[in-house]
């Protein structure tokens, strides 16, 4: 089983976060509602197990958690895919939700990358009491930390809770598809990621 547990403390967070990337339990409480919801949703589609808890200075705003749990996702990840032998390695999906739609690309190839191409919808405004410009934020400290070279662009956009939910329902079926053992090489011409 692929997994990893990270522990990550500093003087705006204390996180618990495990992943198994064959499945299993769904237990997410960051203390940011809609954060919640995301995680919830990104475990479901990309078919992981995923315990988080964060406690953090949201009586601040909701950036340091937001950000953090980005940060031990991906260091997770990174860990649970060990020499990344045998996966997909690549994985693009679309994914509508109502009258919006996201393409989603990634490499899981070691260089982290992230293109974030919402023309603005993502980056302004709230979804409830959550800054739309902290998807971004999460998606970058994920990427960072994984090693994940990604690229988002919303195809349509609307109402920013189905802009998000289609970003993070693209980003988990890409992750599903791109984590999935297809051989027992590493897919690479250099012979490691």
């Amino acid at each position: 089983m692929r997994t990893a547990t990270i522990e990550r403390k500093t003087k705006e967070t204390q996180i618990g976060l495990s992943l198994c990337l064959e499945g299993g339990e769904i237990s997410v409480d960051t203390g940011v509602g809609f954060l919640n919801h995301m995680l919830d949703l990104l475990a479901v589609h990309a078919g992981f197990g995923l315990q988080v808890r964060c406690k953090g200075d949201v009586e601040v705003d909701f950036h340091h958690s937001t950000e953090d749990v980005g940060i031990a996702l991906g260091l997770a990840l990174k860990e649970a895919l060990g020499d990344k032998r045998g996966i997909a390695r690549f994985a693009d999906r679309v994914v509508p939700m109502d009258e919006t739609a996201a393409l989603v690309a990634l490499d899981i190839g070691g260089r982290p990358f992230l293109n974030f191409d919402c023309g603005g919808a993502l980056s302004r405004g709230k979804i409830g009491d959550f800054d739309a410009e902290l998807v971004e934020e999460f998606l970058r400290a994920f990427s960072n930390n994984a090693g994940l070279n990604i690229y988002v662009k919303l195809l349509a956009t609307g109402n920013r809770h189905h802009e998000a939910e289609a970003v993070f329902k693209a980003l988990a079926r890409c992750l599903r598809a791109a984590t999935a053992i297809v051989s027992d090489e590493i897919p690479s011409s250099k012979g490691v990621l």
